[in-house]
């Protein structure tokens, strides 16, 4: 279970955050959530899909790290292989929340950053400090309150982008069957992506009304970065192939 505090240079001062990726931090994931204000350095790297709660149905778009759902093919000696690195885990063990702080007589939820001090990142001895010696903030913990910036504005704007696809019915499944090596296929299920087809048989208003909001750019980030995928293949052969083979 995580061990959620709110961040302070008091009880924190002396806290550091490692910044190498490894298994053993939990970074083994085949896909991290992703939000639009991010899609144009995602679409770069990544394959960008959408994937439904289980329950609720709701969409949720999401970057590809890997073929399967226990595996990051973006991770190699310690380092991760991309120039860009999704907000989701740039973030590191520190989360958003809020807190309740009174303005002129009402309720204000302010945001503030917490931090996991039971995720393996977190320790006293080595890695990034999050404070400066007399209590500022470190730049790497200007960095992270950068990114959450950022992913707030994402997640508001990810809604209203969601919310609009799906009036327009755009969402169209991706059943992806891919040739690994030794000719051994691997089905992915569970992917949606928005349709070619039903794009472009929207009315002229319609494409306008999305542009102006910024999503018909999402829409054709989001059909552009399905080339990522044979990337994945790729390093997922370069896995697979016997090392004297590979030689």
């Amino acid at each position: 279970m995580p061990n959620h505090q709110l961040l302070n240079n008091v009880t924190h001062h002396d806290i550091k955050i490692l910044t190498d990726y490894a298994g053993d931090y939990g970074d083994n994931v085949g896909a991290v959530v992703t939000f639009p204000t991010e899609f144009g350095d995602v679409q770069k790297e990544y394959p960008i899909f959408f994937r439904q709660h289980p329950d609720t149905k709701a969409y949720q778009a999401v970057a590809m790290l890997g073929l399967l759902n226990d595996q990051n093919l973006f991770i190699q000696d310690g380092q991760w292989r991309a120039n860009y690195i999704p907000a989701a885990v740039s973030r590191g063990p520190f989360a958003i929340g809020f807190q309740d702080q009174s303005a002129e007589g009402g309720a204000e939820k302010t945001p503030v950053i917490h931090i996991d001090l039971d995720h393996p990142r977190v320790n006293r001895e080595k890695g990034h400090a999050v404070f400066l010696q007399h209590g500022g903030n470190s730049p790497y913990l200007e960095h992270i309150s950068h990114i959450f910036t950022h992913m707030m504005d994402g997640m508001e704007l990810g809604e209203k982008m969601i919310e609009a696809f799906t009036s327009l019915d755009l969402f169209e499944a991706v059943e992806l069957e891919l040739n690994l090596y030794d000719n051994e296929k691997h089905r992915l299920h569970g992917n949606y992506t928005i349709s070619e087809a039903k794009l472009q048989a929207l009315s002229a208003d319609t494409l306008h009304q999305l542009h102006r909001a910024g999503f018909l750019q999402c829409a054709y980030l989001i059909r552009a970065s399905m080339s990522n995928v044979q990337k994945l293949v790729n390093w997922q052969n370069q896995i697979s192939q016997p090392a004297d083979e590979a030689s």
